[in-house]
């Protein structure tokens, strides 16, 4: 069993989505471990996205991940990092079949619906930025 993190971005939450994606996590029996509810900081953007922080496009992130407030999820499951990413679809939604949440719901490469963890190490890392041991089920 593994755990990894998905964030519902705002434009998830602008569409009144986050219970049909979070249903459709659940369905594949995925377990949601911790849920909630945050204003993205400036440092935890920066820490989050720290590869992308010397890029040009970054304050566009950082506004765009701020328009609203996101929902972190620590999904458990075997094998849930890729369960997760193969049911979101490719980063670009304008790429990602119908089927998938980013090729049903998403727009394009930020305005995707979510970010989910890549590897087993970026999950272990995710979790920990988003979660205290505390609101881990």
């Amino acid at each position: 069993m593994e755990t990894t993190v998905v964030l519902l971005k705002p434009d998830c939450i602008e569409k009144n989505l986050s219970g049909e994606v979070i249903k459709r996590f659940e369905a594949l029996g995925l377990r949601i471990r911790g849920c909630k509810m945050l204003s993205a900081t400036d440092a935890l953007l920066k820490e989050h996205y720290s590869h992308l922080a010397d890029k040009p496009f970054f304050p566009e992130i950082v506004s765009f991940m701020q328009s609203t407030p996101i929902i972190a999820l620590a999904l458990e499951g075997a094998n849930s990092i890729v369960t997760v990413r193969d049911n979101l679809g490719p980063t670009d939604s304008a790429a990602a079949p119908k089927g998938t949440i980013r090729g049903d719901f998403g727009t394009d490469k930020m305005r995707n619906i979510a970010h989910a963890s890549d590897s087993p190490e970026a999950a272990t890392a995710e979790v920990a930025r988003f979660f205290q041991d505390s609101e881990l089920f």
